[in-house]
Protein backbone atom coordinates (compact mmCIF):
# COMPACT_ATOMS: atom_id res chain seq x y z
CA UNK A 1 0.00 0.00 0.00
CA UNK A 2 1.20 3.50 -0.71
CA UNK A 3 1.03 6.21 1.92
CA UNK A 4 -1.88 7.85 0.10
CA UNK A 5 -3.89 4.65 -0.05
CA UNK A 6 -3.33 4.04 3.66
CA UNK A 7 -4.57 7.55 4.41
CA UNK A 8 -7.57 7.13 2.14
CA UNK A 9 -8.42 3.79 3.75
CA UNK A 10 -8.16 5.32 7.24
CA UNK A 11 -10.41 8.21 6.21
CA UNK A 12 -12.97 5.80 4.71
CA UNK A 13 -13.02 3.64 7.84
CA UNK A 14 -13.28 6.67 10.11
CA UNK A 15 -16.30 7.99 8.19
CA UNK A 16 -17.88 4.54 8.18
CA UNK A 17 -17.43 4.28 11.95
CA UNK A 18 -19.17 7.64 12.39
CA UNK A 19 -22.16 6.35 10.39
CA UNK A 20 -22.25 2.96 12.09
CA UNK A 21 -22.10 4.01 15.77
CA UNK A 22 -25.71 5.31 15.99
CA UNK A 23 -26.86 2.33 13.92
CA UNK A 24 -25.15 -0.03 16.39
CA UNK A 25 -26.98 1.76 19.21
CA UNK A 26 -30.31 1.09 17.46
CA UNK A 27 -29.44 -2.59 17.00
CA UNK A 28 -28.40 -2.81 20.63
CA UNK A 29 -31.62 -1.11 21.80
CA UNK A 30 -33.79 -3.37 19.66
CA UNK A 31 -32.10 -6.35 21.28
CA UNK A 32 -33.06 -4.89 24.68
CA UNK A 33 -36.67 -4.43 23.56
CA UNK A 34 -36.96 -8.11 22.67
CA UNK A 35 -35.44 -9.09 26.01
CA UNK A 36 -37.77 -6.93 28.09
CA UNK A 37 -40.87 -7.60 25.98
CA UNK A 38 -41.00 -11.21 27.18
CA UNK A 39 -43.71 -11.21 29.87
CA UNK A 40 -42.64 -14.51 31.44
CA UNK A 41 -39.43 -14.08 33.44
CA UNK A 42 -38.95 -17.76 34.28
CA UNK A 43 -35.64 -18.99 32.84
CA UNK A 44 -35.83 -20.84 29.54
CA UNK A 45 -33.05 -21.97 27.25
CA UNK A 46 -33.96 -19.19 24.81
CA UNK A 47 -33.42 -16.66 27.59
CA UNK A 48 -29.90 -17.95 28.09
CA UNK A 49 -29.20 -17.32 24.41
CA UNK A 50 -30.61 -13.78 24.66
CA UNK A 51 -28.53 -13.06 27.75
CA UNK A 52 -25.41 -14.53 26.18
CA UNK A 53 -25.97 -12.47 23.02
CA UNK A 54 -26.39 -9.33 25.13
CA UNK A 55 -23.24 -10.10 27.11
CA UNK A 56 -21.16 -10.74 23.99
CA UNK A 57 -22.45 -7.67 22.14
CA UNK A 58 -21.98 -5.51 25.25
CA UNK A 59 -18.41 -6.73 25.72
CA UNK A 60 -17.55 -6.17 22.05
CA UNK A 61 -19.05 -2.67 22.01
CA UNK A 62 -17.29 -1.65 25.23
CA UNK A 63 -13.99 -3.10 23.97
CA UNK A 64 -14.39 -1.25 20.66
CA UNK A 65 -15.04 2.01 22.51
CA UNK A 66 -12.16 1.48 24.93
CA UNK A 67 -9.62 0.70 22.20
CA UNK A 68 -8.86 1.98 18.74
CA UNK A 69 -11.22 -0.61 17.26
CA UNK A 70 -10.74 -1.96 13.74
CA UNK A 71 -8.81 -4.87 15.20
CA UNK A 72 -8.34 -6.59 11.82
CA UNK A 73 -6.76 -3.56 10.15
CA UNK A 74 -2.99 -2.96 9.99
CA UNK A 75 -1.48 -0.96 12.84
CA UNK A 76 -0.67 2.08 10.68
CA UNK A 77 -4.32 2.38 9.65
CA UNK A 78 -5.50 2.00 13.26
CA UNK A 79 -3.04 4.70 14.32
CA UNK A 80 -4.30 7.10 11.63
CA UNK A 81 -7.92 6.45 12.55
CA UNK A 82 -7.20 7.10 16.23
CA UNK A 83 -6.14 10.72 15.93
CA UNK A 84 -6.29 13.31 18.71
CA UNK A 85 -9.81 14.43 17.80
CA UNK A 86 -11.12 10.86 17.80
CA UNK A 87 -9.54 10.18 21.19
CA UNK A 88 -11.16 13.32 22.61
CA UNK A 89 -14.53 12.34 21.11
CA UNK A 90 -14.24 8.81 22.48
CA UNK A 91 -13.37 10.08 25.96
CA UNK A 92 -16.35 12.45 25.91
CA UNK A 93 -18.59 9.59 24.79
CA UNK A 94 -17.28 7.39 27.60
CA UNK A 95 -17.99 10.22 30.05
CA UNK A 96 -21.56 10.44 28.78
CA UNK A 97 -21.85 6.67 29.05
CA UNK A 98 -20.73 6.80 32.67
CA UNK A 99 -23.17 9.61 33.49
CA UNK A 100 -26.09 7.82 31.83
CA UNK A 101 -25.18 4.62 33.68
CA UNK A 102 -25.26 6.49 36.97
CA UNK A 103 -28.57 8.17 36.08
CA UNK A 104 -30.06 4.80 35.10
CA UNK A 105 -28.84 3.36 38.40
CA UNK A 106 -30.58 6.14 40.33
CA UNK A 107 -33.74 5.66 38.26
CA UNK A 108 -33.72 1.89 38.87
CA UNK A 109 -33.21 2.49 42.58
CA UNK A 110 -36.19 4.86 42.62
CA UNK A 111 -38.41 2.54 40.56
CA UNK A 112 -37.71 -0.43 42.81
CA UNK A 113 -39.59 1.37 45.56
CA UNK A 114 -42.75 0.74 43.53
CA UNK A 115 -41.96 -2.36 41.46
CA UNK A 116 -39.36 -4.92 42.46
CA UNK A 117 -36.95 -6.02 39.73
CA UNK A 118 -34.19 -8.59 39.75
CA UNK A 119 -30.55 -7.69 40.04
CA UNK A 120 -29.99 -9.05 36.54
CA UNK A 121 -32.62 -6.68 35.13
CA UNK A 122 -31.12 -3.74 37.02
CA UNK A 123 -27.65 -4.47 35.65
CA UNK A 124 -29.11 -4.97 32.18
CA UNK A 125 -30.84 -1.57 32.24
CA UNK A 126 -27.96 0.41 33.70
CA UNK A 127 -25.30 -1.14 31.48
CA UNK A 128 -27.42 -0.79 28.37
CA UNK A 129 -28.12 2.88 29.11
CA UNK A 130 -24.41 3.58 29.37
CA UNK A 131 -23.45 1.70 26.22
CA UNK A 132 -26.21 3.22 24.08
CA UNK A 133 -25.54 6.77 25.24
CA UNK A 134 -21.80 6.40 24.63
CA UNK A 135 -22.35 4.97 21.14
CA UNK A 136 -24.75 7.74 20.16
CA UNK A 137 -22.56 10.49 21.59
CA UNK A 138 -19.43 9.20 19.89
CA UNK A 139 -21.27 8.85 16.58
CA UNK A 140 -22.64 12.40 16.80
CA UNK A 141 -19.23 13.84 17.65
CA UNK A 142 -17.48 11.90 14.89
CA UNK A 143 -20.08 12.92 12.28
CA UNK A 144 -19.69 16.54 13.37
CA UNK A 145 -15.90 16.28 13.11
CA UNK A 146 -16.10 14.87 9.58
CA UNK A 147 -18.66 17.47 8.51
CA UNK A 148 -16.57 20.33 9.89
CA UNK A 149 -13.46 18.91 8.24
Amino acid sequence: MTERSITERAEFLSRRRARMLPFLAVIFLSQQATYFSTPDRSPHSADHVKIAAWLVLSAVLVAAMATKGFWLQPKEIRDLIDDENTRANRLDAMRWGFLFTMAAGVAVYFLTMFEPISAREAVHVTTSAGIVSALVRWGVLEKRAHRDG
